[in-house]
């Protein structure tokens, strides 16, 4: 009965967790010291959330089973990878962190991919707040049918 308002609750808590990863991103944004890597410090990296459906056959087959069964599957978030694109670099000779060429390695954060990441997880909670929603008003009418 209440499998739809699970998966929609999943989908929520997934982008919740998107929507922090993505304020965590621009919160560390200049971070030129994130985390040792080789006896050095490197800059912040750029996290991001990956997702998967909470079913192990995410097979279309599996997927029309489920609908005929009217079981549905949620959201699950598989893991938090770090973004491997290059960092960048900028001339700074005063920096603490800057190398013996005066070079200073800063964080491969772009603040316009993650604002467009906080907005679509914005868009995708508000849609599933709207589910949600509609999920629970259908349920108080048939519960209000059933009274009758």
């Amino acid at each position: 009965m209440f499998d739809g308002m699970n998966a929609t609750a999943s989908a929520l808590t997934a982008q919740r967790l998107r929507m922090d990863t993505a304020s965590g991103n621009m919160a560390n944004a200049s971070a030129t010291r994130g985390q040792m890597v080789d006896g050095e410090w490197e800059p912040y990296r750029r996290k991001m959330v990956t997702m998967g459906s909470e079913e192990n056959r995410p097979s279309f087959a599996s997927q029309l089973q489920n609908a005929e069964r009217e079981q549905t599957s949620g959201v699950q978030v598989t893991g938090i990878v770090e973004d491997q694109t290059p960092f960048q670099t900028m001339h700074q000779p005063g920096h603490p962190d800057a190398d013996e060429d005066g070079n200073v390695q800063l964080p491969n954060v772009d603040p316009l991919k993650e604002m467009v990441d906080v907005m679509g997880a914005t868009r995708s909670y508000e849609a599933n707040v709207t589910v949600f929603d509609a999920h629970k008003a259908m349920k108080m009418n048939a519960m209000e049918i059933g009274r009758s």
